[in-house]
């Protein structure tokens, strides 16, 4: 065993010497395989699973499938990044608690609907067509349980209302 890796280590380093812009593409390679795996690269898979939530306006209901972000490390990075999503996604920041919500656009590249909601799954805010990378602050104004963000223009479309009903496992309604 130890003949062969010291074989293996002298093969390699020799392999290095003949072709070294070989040895830096696979090492750049495996070191963005490696970022990838732990989530560092936006572009690789840093999506997670989607999860159905409802939206209940005068219009009637709509669907939509969701990220949640329940971690702190996951609100923090939010939709940070992502150059597209689908029209019927979109991204559940869930607090945990009802409080003063705040908000920016810091490294996102999609314009944004922001949805303040109550813990009862009532919307108490909207905030539509938020600029990308701005950092600037958006307020939710009164207390939120949760932010949910859509793409621009999805509030309007809808016809999205403060007092509309959101229906998702995170809401007690």
């Amino acid at each position: 065993m130890v003949q062969y890796f010291l074989e293996s280590k002298f093969t390699r380093m020799s392999r290095m010497k003949r072709s070294p812009n070989l040895f830096l593409r696979r090492s750049l390679t495996a070191l963005a395989l490696g970022l990838s795996l732990v989530g560092l690269s936006p572009s690789l898979g840093a999506e997670t699973e989607l999860e159905p939530l409802e939206v209940v306006t005068a219009s009637g209901p709509h669907h939509f499938q969701i990220e949640v972000a329940r971690t702190p490390r996951e609100r923090e990075r939010g939709l940070m990044e992502r150059r597209s999503m689908p029209r019927d996604q979109g991204m559940l920041f869930d607090f945990h608690v009802e409080q003063p919500v705040s908000m920016w656009m810091k490294n996102t590249y999609i314009p944004l609907d922001m949805v303040f909601v109550s813990h009862r799954g009532r919307v108490t805010g909207v905030a539509e067509n938020t600029t990308p990378l701005s950092e600037a602050i958006i307020s939710s104004g009164a207390p939120a349980y949760a932010v949910i963000e859509f793409n621009a223009g999805v509030a309007h479309d809808i016809g999205l209302k403060v007092g509309d009903e959101v229906r998702h496992p995170a809401f007690k309604n």
